[in-house]
């Protein structure tokens, strides 16, 4: 099965990007464009973090989905 991954993106707490650079706009937009899997480098920032942890929900495979 083939699978769509972007394991490079910043949170809207990195310099230079989108203030809409959240789990509900990142997890929409991936979907409209058929990205399957998305990743973040961002998981350091306490606010990120924080977010990470509210809104993710670990699935039996590793990964996490988006509760929203």
């Amino acid at each position: 099965m083939k699978r769509f991954i972007d394991l490079h993106l910043h949170s809207k707490f990195s310099a230079a990007t989108s203030k809409k650079m959240d789990l509900q706009h990142l997890s929409k937009y991936g979907r409209q464009k058929g990205v399957d899997v998305l990743g973040t480098g961002d998981f350091t920032h306490p606010h990120w973090f924080k977010s990470l942890k509210e809104h993710l929900e670990r699935q039996q495979n590793g990964l996490y989905e988006y509760r929203g």
